[in-house]
């Protein structure tokens, strides 16, 4: 898909940067953040957060003029999206069923993975010269029910190209979001704690401002959608409530462990984190590196699988070996 073809040797690696940059244009658009992805050379992971709270707030022409972003009548010479005009925004505005279903769709998770991938098939058939099928199969989705689950999918969607021995480290992973915030963090002198939670929330980072902050701090940051005033991503909320270079130093870490095969002592200011989800060492990288095996269609700990499954009306939830304790 986005590697070397094995028969005539052609390098489609370019395909990747097609993906991060369809990734980033859906973030400016749609009313869902993106926490973190991993395209591969086969497959992406994509950790992404519904925001309908985001989208209630915005006017019924926005609505339309997102949807025409999307879906527009016009192109430009470059293929770019045409502004739309007022006839075509008022086409939308002026027929309420319509528009209510539009604004459904802009939080959907369904029709981000739908604007993903007909969007890479049409361009990678035209660059092949064929028609039919692209991608092999329907997109896969878990719900992600609380925090230890969030960091660990986190976790495991950043380091997919550690564990499949494609890269050594991190910052050695191309088209992740944690390559994507290491380089920017690079390119900056205050890498404090504090300055950094400003910084991640701030309009100035270049490769990863379009993805959420990584942390979420309910004493200092707003209350309610708080959105993005850059029109980059949805919103400015984070989703963890540790600071992103504790979060990055964790993966660092949990890279090199996975990688030695055994889980070592773990740095004292990053214990406090794994305690908190009630995992020691071995159990944290062992469900990182298993974290697709255990857990389908919802993950999360023992408790919270189980409120899941009654809602849905189920005894239970297939999670195998699920290391996460009850809360």
């Amino acid at each position: 898909m986005c590697g070397e073809d094995a028969f005539t040797g052609k390098s489609f690696e370019h395909r990747r940067e097609w993906i991060r940059s369809r990734l980033e244009f859906l973030a400016s658009v749609l009313g869902i953040d993106c926490l973190t992805y991993t395209v591969l050379s086969n497959h992406l992971h994509i950790v992404l957060r519904s925001r309908p709270d985001i989208v209630k707030t915005w006017s019924d022409e926005e609505v339309a003029r997102r949807w025409l972003r999307l879906f527009p009548k016009r192109k430009n010479q470059d293929g770019t999206p045409a502004e739309p005009s007022k006839a075509e925004i008022d086409m939308i505005v002026n027929q309420p069923d319509v528009l209510a279903e539009r604004r459904k769709r802009l939080s959907d998770v369904s029709w981000w993975m739908r604007c993903v991938s007909e969007n890479i098939a049409r361009r990678s058939n035209r660059e092949d010269d064929c028609t039919g099928h692209f991608w092999e199969g329907r997109f896969k989705c878990q719900l992600l029910l609380d925090e230890a689950s969030l960091l660990a999918c986190s976790a495991y969607v950043d380091l997919n190209p550690v564990r499949a021995a494609i890269a050594e480290t991190p910052e050695g992973s191309e088209f992740t979001g944690a390559k994507d915030r290491i380089d920017d963090l690079s390119c900056r002198g205050d890498r404090t704690r504090s300055s950094t939670h400003d910084w991640e929330r701030s309009r100035c980072r270049n490769k990863s401002g379009w993805m959420s902050p990584i942390e979420i701090d309910e004493r200092r940051d707003a209350v309610g959608p708080d959105p993005e005033p850059s029109g980059r991503r949805a919103s400015r909320k984070g989703f963890l409530s540790i600071s992103m270079l504790d979060y990055l130093q964790l993966l660092d870490w949990t890279g090199r462990e996975i990688r030695a095969g055994k889980a070592g002592a773990i740095p004292a200011h990053l214990a406090p984190i794994l305690s908190r989800i009630g995992l020691d060492p071995p159990a944290w990288c062992d469900l990182v590196k298993r974290f697709g095996r255990v857990y389908h269609r919802a993950a999360g700990t023992v408790e919270h699988l189980a409120e899941e499954a009654t809602r849905r009306g189920n005894k239970w939830m297939c999670a195998p070996g699920n290391p996460l304790a009850i809360s």
